[in-house]
């Protein structure tokens, strides 16, 4: 357990992080602006090709989504298990400077004013801004099993890396919060993909959706506690930021409402049974078999 203790909150490059700059990847406005850039064009350019050549069939991908969705579990746990352990050690350490005004709960949700982003928890949300990244790839894979790309797809893929690196740029009150429950969302929709995928029974509950529409709710109920708590005890570090994000999970929120309330009605005018959501968009079918879940279906991300 000191190994693991140490690799999680000891190592050097978690104590010293520092957002800036000078990391490697995706830590400027240039480049946030030029990854998504090139997202929407390969995304685009891949689905208008696919559509002249009229392939109809999904293109064969052999184990590919499910080595997606094993590393997106397994970065999931490891940064659900870092910014947890983190959070306990930066609470033991600081709370000296804030604990006559905010319990340890207030603290995650309103960083004091002048927080900087370094440190244990600020490298933690540098790794799951490039996760998202990562979770970029579920689109190309969509894309090739021929299944619909949509404008709101493609937003909110590209609002969350936004989201993401907001929190960082501006040492974002509440992000540590949301990247715990965002974390243990994929670990679990992620592990129930990979349960699946290895022909494994499937359950009759829509556990993506079910955990899209948890997700969302934590939101709504931190988004107002961060409020009530800048106003009443001197302000939360990076409300700006908060605000314009806000913004942004309110449309991320009405364009997934918006989509599965009309993909339901769809498929109620049609008679056919279960939810039936699209993997790639909402949730996990329900009403079908596990060959045919685990052959059409993938889920939506988190």
């Amino acid at each position: 357990m000191g190994a693991v203790t140490y690799y999680l909150t000891e190592h050097p490059s978690i104590v010293g992080f520092r957002w800036g700059s000078a990391l490697p990847w995706g830590s400027t406005w240039s480049s946030l602006a030029a990854a998504l850039s090139v997202y929407l064009l390969i995304s685009l350019s891949l689905s208008a090709t696919l559509s002249l050549l009229r392939r109809r069939r999904p293109v064969p991908l052999g184990p590919v989504p499910l080595l997606h969705s094993l590393l997106m579990f397994l970065s999931s746990a490891a940064i659900l298990a870092g910014t947890a352990a983190s959070a306990r050690l930066e609470i033991r350490d600081t709370s000296w400077f804030w604990r006559r005004h905010k319990t340890p709960f207030q603290w995650l949700l309103c960083f004091p004013l002048g927080t900087r982003p370094s440190g244990r928890l600020f490298f933690w949300s540098y790794l799951f801004y490039l996760s998202r990244y990562l979770h970029l790839l579920k689109t190309f894979i969509s894309i090739l099993r021929r299944r619909r790309l949509t404008l709101s797809k493609l937003l909110y893929r590209s609002m969350e890396i936004c989201t993401c690196f907001l929190w960082l740029e501006f040492s974002q009150s509440f992000q540590i919060l949301a990247i715990l429950s965002s974390t243990l969302a994929g670990v679990v929709v992620n592990g129930y993909r990979l349960w699946v995928s290895v022909g494994l029974p499937g359950g009759c509950v829509p556990v993506v959706l079910g955990c899209r529409i948890v997700l969302y709710a934590c939101n709504l109920v931190c988004s107002v506690g961060v409020l009530m708590l800048h106003f009443k005890k001197g302000g939360c570090n990076g409300i700006g930021a908060w605000v314009f994000t806000s913004v942004l999970n309110g449309v991320l929120t009405l364009l997934f409402l918006n989509f599965c309330v009309r993909r339901h009605l769809k498929r109620r005018r049609s008679g056919r049974r279960g939810l039936g959501f699209d993997d790639d968009d909402c949730s996990v079918s329900v009403g079908r078999s596990t060959a045919a879940t685990s052959e059409s279906d993938s889920k939506k991300d988190l």
